[in-house]
């Protein structure tokens, strides 16, 4: 549903992301998908989320507005705070403090090191640049299928963190054929999601999976019942609109493995950095801070 990007790669948390990503990315070509661009927007609830979904689409694929920011990762084994850096060429991170607290000299050294290597191995840079387009493409695949994977009811007025928001539910659309493993996910999740009527975008949204979602008739994974995703998005400065925070409790299989994921996420000190950024003056801002 929104940027987020996504940084899971493993399979079966991809499906779980993906399917928020399209929520996140968001809710979002539901307008374009669902009427032809020549028809106007009804006037009615209805139409809120239509437009605010179509700018979650454009949000998701404009490029220019690249950042860097704070992300910081809680799991129960660790915490981790990396510094961000967009670029043309993907994303650059360097991390910062693990469990709250600032690296030693020693981890301080390795992850200057890290970069060293980043920077004089292209092709290190490429392979990552792939993944990241890989993942992308497939989230922006979910995002194309919300508009008829679901069923959106107005919900009344709520109140958000800069003023009234209107609130919608969702639920699975009983006529929607998913074409795909990523998108079967999407049979078994209802929620809300609340957007400001002002700017027209998503501010928060909540999924939870409603059954089991099985993979390849349970052979290649399942996903729990009772997983629950829940994303918030807020403006960073300038009107660009970017995820803040991410939480996700899920659990399930792959093959033969069970897997629980259990993360939260906040994003913070956005700032921008110049359009068309190459990765490796991203290296070079991040070395410049750690000294």
């Amino acid at each position: 549903m929104f940027a987020e990007p996504v940084a899971m790669r493993r399979w079966l948390p991809l499906v779980c992301f993906v399917a928020a990503a399209g929520v996140q990315a968001s809710l979002d070509a539901a307008a374009r998908a669902a009427r032809a661009p020549s028809q106007a927007a009804e006037p009615t609830p209805q139409g809120l989320v239509d437009r605010a979904l179509a700018n979650e689409l454009k949000a998701a694929e404009d490029g220019g507005h690249p950042m860097r920011y704070v992300l910081r990762k809680a799991s129960p084994r660790v915490t981790t705070t990396k510094e961000i850096v967009e670029t043309s060429d993907g994303d650059v991170a360097r991390l910062i403090a693990i469990d709250d607290k600032p690296l030693s000299a020693a981890d301080e050294q390795k992850e200057l090191a890290r970069l060293s290597a980043l920077e004089n191995n292209p092709g290190l840079e490429r392979h990552r640049k792939q993944s990241e387009d890989a993942d992308a493409a497939r989230a922006l695949e979910v995002v194309r299928a919300l508009p008829s994977a679901f069923l959106y009811q107005f919900d009344g007025q709520t109140d958000g963190p800069l003023g009234a928001v209107e609130q919608f539910t969702f639920k699975p659309n009983p006529e929607y054929t998913p074409p795909d493993l990523e998108t079967e996910v999407l049979t078994a999740m209802s929620g809300e999601i609340l957007i400001d009527p002002a700017s027209e975008r998503v501010t928060h949204l909540e999924a939870h999976l409603d059954a089991d979602v099985n993979f390849g008739w349970g052979i290649l994974g399942r996903l729990n019942k009772g997983g629950w995703i829940a994303i918030d998005q807020a403006d960073v400065g300038g009107g660009v609109w970017r995820t803040v925070r991410f939480q996700m409790r899920m659990s399930g299989r792959v093959v033969f493995r069970t897997r629980v994921f259990d993360t939260s996420e906040e994003e913070s000190d956005y700032a921008p950095v110049p359009v068309g950024l190459r990765y490796t003056q991203a290296i070079e801002m991040l070395r410049v801070e750690a000294k």
